[in-house]
């Protein structure tokens, strides 16, 4: 840990942490009597907190975003330097990493042209309904306006996202939302016995049914757009089933609607030898916001990705001066954002972490398969590359899923041994109850067997 803070000034910190900051998804009153845990220090896979204790971090910084790792000193510099010679001007006008980092993006991304900068995933997924919306009114009169989002998925903390967010717990005391927002059924084949008709064999194609099923109830000549995660994050880690993809495809064509992947958590090599989850399934979407890992939390930035054809309609040579996509984001400009994303990608390039990704996921899928074995109270284990999850049952059969008491519980046990895993929590009334795992991808079959070690005796204390 950093040896240039003393005492005094880690009790200093402290004490000003305790009386200024307001913390997110925390409850303070707590910390009346304790301390908050305060990160000092972060190299590879580990971090140090105020009490000097080390912790292997099985999360990329809690919310999935560290993907090259902590310390990285290339990124720093390329920062560093960028903010020397031009730090920011705002984004009617373009910068240097900004335009070659887009050039980058985009040919990492067949099918994509356009790259609309921002500063993170909430206010991406809010330029792109912006843009259906707007896209409603120039070609539909105001009709094709409408936006559906999955069950379980998640797009943000805006109202707006929250609008278009299939999480109860999360949405829970933040209405009346915006209208023209439509849910439509999740995918989870876990989960499938809770849907009515709902087969055995042929769910995928069955699943994506019910979305045309809503279309239809709605009237595809009011629908503009489906927006989806290509594995749902914080509502289970759940990715699609065989034969999903396809036929959402085919069901977006169909009726004219834009397909708008949500590549927030799952972009930039989370899911292992593509650089986005959606090019797994031969997908091509119409939109694509991304954040989290774009830049691996060295600097805030966010982008929104559209093929040709959606930048197009924003063009005119009319006189109209409304006739443009009239939106801003203030610290889009930042060039700082963009410089950090051309030093991540150039990392994972270099460092082969797609393919790493790759094998350490299969590993940690075994491991977990292995763990299943051992411990009833795991129903099933599912992800795709260094993304994966864990949903605790009560019961096999049943697959009553446990409280989500005893889910904390195994993360708090984790956590005492060390190591930082993540949970689906506050979400998902009465279903939160995965583990979630999503380690750096410069991870190590070391660094993945200290996880699954530690998960293995959290659930033996908790469980029995």
């Amino acid at each position: 840990m950093d040896g240039n803070l003393s005492p005094n000034d880690l009790s200093h910190i402290v004490t000003a942490d305790k009386a200024h900051v307001w913390h997110h998804l925390s409850q303070h009153k707590a910390w009346e009597t304790s301390d908050p845990n305060i990160i000092i220090e972060g190299k590879g896979m580990r971090v140090w907190n105020q009490a000097g204790k080390e912790h292997l971090d099985a999360v990329s910084g809690a919310v999935w975003t560290v993907n090259v790792g902590y310390g990285r000193e290339e990124i720093a510099r390329a920062v560093y330097d960028q903010l020397c010679k031009m730090n920011y001007f705002a984004g009617a006008s373009g910068n240097v990493p900004g335009a070659l980092f887009a050039e980058k993006l985009i040919s990492k991304m067949p099918g994509m042209s356009r790259v609309y900068y921002c500063n993170s995933g909430s206010e991406a997924n809010e330029k792109a309904f912006k843009m259906v919306r707007q896209i409603a009114h120039k070609r539909y009169g105001g009709k094709k306006h409408k936006i559906l989002f999955r069950d379980r998925d998640y797009h943000g903390t805006t109202i707006g996202c929250l609008s278009a967010g299939g999480q109860d717990e999360r949405n829970a005391q933040y209405g009346p939302f915006t209208p023209g927002f439509v849910r439509v059924p999740h995918c989870l084949e876990y989960r499938r016995h809770e849907q009515e008709g709902a087969p055995a064999e042929n769910y995928g194609e069955w699943a994506a049914d019910q979305i045309e099923e809503v279309i239809l109830r709605e009237g595809p000549d009011t629908v503009g757009a489906l927006c989806l995660e290509p594995v749902t994050a914080g509502g289970g880690v759940i990715p699609a089933p065989d034969g999903y993809w396809p036929r959402v495809q085919e069901i977006c064509r169909k009726y004219d609607i834009l397909l708008h992947i949500d590549e927030v958590v799952c972009g930039v090599g989370r899911t292992g030898t593509e650089w986005f989850g959606y090019q797994h399934y031969g997908v091509k979407p119409d939109m694509v916001t991304m954040a989290k890992g774009v830049a691996s939390g060295y600097a805030a930035i966010a982008c929104l990705t559209t093929t040709e054809h959606v930048f197009d309609l924003f063009k005119s040579d009319e006189t109209d001066p409304m006739d443009y996509f009239r939106d801003i984001s203030t610290f889009g400009g930042c060039a700082a954002g963009p410089a950090a994303a051309m030093e991540n990608m150039r990392i994972i390039e270099d460092e082969d972490l797609l393919e790493n990704t790759t094998a350490m996921g299969e590993h940690m899928m075994g491991r977990l398969g292995e763990l299943m074995e051992k411990h009833r109270v795991i129903g099933d284990v599912r992800g795709k590359g260094l993304f994966l999850g864990a949903e605790l049952v009560s019961d096999r059969d049943s697959k009553g899923p446990v409280p989500e008491a005893q889910v904390k519980a195994v993360v708090g046990d984790c956590m005492k041994q060390g190591v930082i895993i993540g949970a689906t929590n506050r979400s998902v009334p009465g279903k939160n109850n995965t583990l979630c795992f999503s380690p750096a991808l410069i991870a190590t079959k070391d660094d993945i067997d200290e996880i699954v070690a530690a998960v293995d005796g959290a659930l033996g204390r908790v469980f029995g």
